[in-house]
């Protein structure tokens, strides 16, 4: 298995190195080129033919299957309309299971899904209270841009949201990833470990995802449109720490980031305790 990705898990002072490998082996898919209707010529990004280097239309452009080198079989739009298969127009549920049971490896492209007019406003809204009351969500098929997908229904916020999943047999196991032994856990490690989680735990609406990178790539772009210089800055190079040391350091970190919140909150209401002004005497008739 090859690795896509080598870099660092970071949380704190703690830092893992690894290496990322795709979870999904393709395979077995199927895969459509574009070729140029007249000659069969491949189409690149520019939709330009790399055979005649005409720069092609939509209605000049066919999808093609390779089954041999430089050898493509033509499907049309009419060939794949004559695969009648219900889940072309129906999501056919075929039962309902917990999300437990769905590992979040398999989880794909979400999709929302509406009611198609009033009359199916309500059965919709059922549908989607009693999957957020059973705590279940449904599974199904459909066909999408020429293949019959796995899909999963869930309640969301009152509507209904679709996960194209992956078919298990599509994921590789875990166990192939090179290095991956077990190893005898240290019980202090382990508690420290479990501690400084449990002091970094928060909600997903107060970490900040924000897309650094584009960010800087915007920048970046926009300091060459203005004929600036790009300079790359170099990254700080952190010296090794020990695992137990990083530990109970990040663990100090955490619990001080959080003082002086809680502080500051106590020398508010004390401030106000003080400046708040004394109720008025009720006036004795």
């Amino acid at each position: 298995m090859r690795s896509i990705w080598k870099g660092h898990i970071q949380f704190s002072l703690v830092t893992i190195p690894i290496r990322i490998y795709n979870a999904v082996d393709t395979a077995e898919t199927i895969r459509f080129n574009q070729l140029h209707k007249d000659d069969n010529g491949p189409v690149g990004y520019d939709k330009k033919c790399k055979k005649c280097s005409k720069v092609l239309t939509s209605e000049e452009i066919v999808k093609g299957y390779q089954f041999e080198p430089e050898q493509y079989v033509i499907v049309s739009s009419e060939d794949l309309d004559k695969i009648k298969l219900k889940s072309t127009k129906v999501i056919e549920i075929a039962g309902f299971i917990g999300t437990e049971e769905v590992s979040p490896s398999l989880y794909d492209s979400p999709y929302f899904a509406g009611p198609d007019g009033p009359v199916a406003a309500k059965t919709y809204s059922l549908l989607s209270e009693a999957l957020k009351t059973s705590g279940k969500v449904g599974v199904g098929k459909v066909v999408l841009r020429d293949r019959e997908e796995i899909v999963m229904i869930a309640p969301q916020e009152g509507g209904l949201v679709l996960y194209k999943l992956r078919h298990p047999s599509e994921l590789r196991k875990i166990g192939d990833v090179p290095q991956i032994e077990r190893k005898e856990i240290n019980k202090d490690e382990l508690k420290l470990s479990i501690s400084l989680v449990e002091s970094m735990t928060s909600s997903l609406k107060e970490i900040d995802l924000t897309d650094r990178y584009n960010d800087a790539l915007r920048e970046l772009i926009e300091a060459k449109v203005a004929g600036k210089q790009v300079v790359a800055v170099a990254e700080e190079q952190k010296a090794p720490v020990d695992i137990m040391t990083a530990l109970k350091q990040s663990i100090e970190q955490a619990k001080a980031k959080k003082k002086p919140m809680e502080k500051a909150k106590g020398e508010k209401k004390e401030a106000a305790a003080e400046v708040a002004p004394p109720k008025p005497k009720k006036k004795v008739a």
